[in-house]
């Protein structure tokens, strides 16, 4: 069977690992990163299915630059952009939504679902 891998960027630890740690209970295969230039390594390394990222983090990149990124090469990613104090306003495509921070675990799983069940998986994806 096909685990779904999802890549969480945020540059709060006790926020990312708490995730991390729920979507690994959900059966993810989960994959973490600290900054946008952190994710970028990453996505160089493996295939994603969705993506979960903050907004603001250290660094000249934010999540909405990531996000454009990721929508950009036009695969299958969902993703899921959060922020305590950013708005859906620059959110693009309809793989991707936005949720504002505090947000519940189920809101995330419940969207994360939404999202990647519009997804067409190719057949050798699913065989792996």
């Amino acid at each position: 069977m096909y685990q779904r891998t999802v890549l969480v960027v945020d540059d709060e630890p006790l926020i990312r690992m708490t995730l991390a740690d729920s979507l690994a209970d959900e059966g993810y295969a989960v994959l973490e990163a600290s900054n946008v230039l952190e994710a970028v390594a990453v996505l160089g390394r493996h295939r994603i299915d969705a993506l979960i990222t903050d907004v603001d983090m250290p660094g000249t990149l934010n999540g909405f630059d990531l996000m454009r990124l990721v929508v950009s090469y036009g695969g299958t990613v969902a993703v899921i952009v959060t922020s305590g104090g950013h708005t859906a306003a620059e959110i693009e495509g309809e793989r991707v939504c936005f949720l504002a921070k505090p947000y519940r675990m189920e809101t995330i799983l419940v969207e994360l679902e939404n999202r990647m069940s519009s997804i067409r998986y190719p057949a050798a994806a699913l065989a792996r």
